[in-house]
């Protein structure tokens, strides 16, 4: 995987680029349950902090398979 150039947003969440894209959803996850994220009913659903909203364009939650999407227009 080679590394990728990240948004600045996306920085603030899983730290300094460039990183692979595997890294860079393994430390959103890291970010996730750090700050208990993860709807407690429905572990597959993502409730965003102020950080997140900005990645997941404005979105207060997002499934799983919805944020890889939204986190890769943050990645060049």
């Amino acid at each position: 995987m080679k590394p990728m150039k990240l948004s600045e947003e996306l920085e603030a969440v899983v730290g300094k680029g460039p990183m692979p894209r595997s890294e860079v959803v393994k430390a959103l996850w890291a970010y996730i349950k750090k700050h208990d994220l993860q709807d407690p009913k429905n572990k597959r659903n993502i409730k965003a902090d102020d950080k997140l909203k900005v990645v997941f364009g404005g979105k207060a939650e997002v499934n799983m398979f919805e944020m890889t999407k939204l986190v890769s227009k943050h990645l060049s």
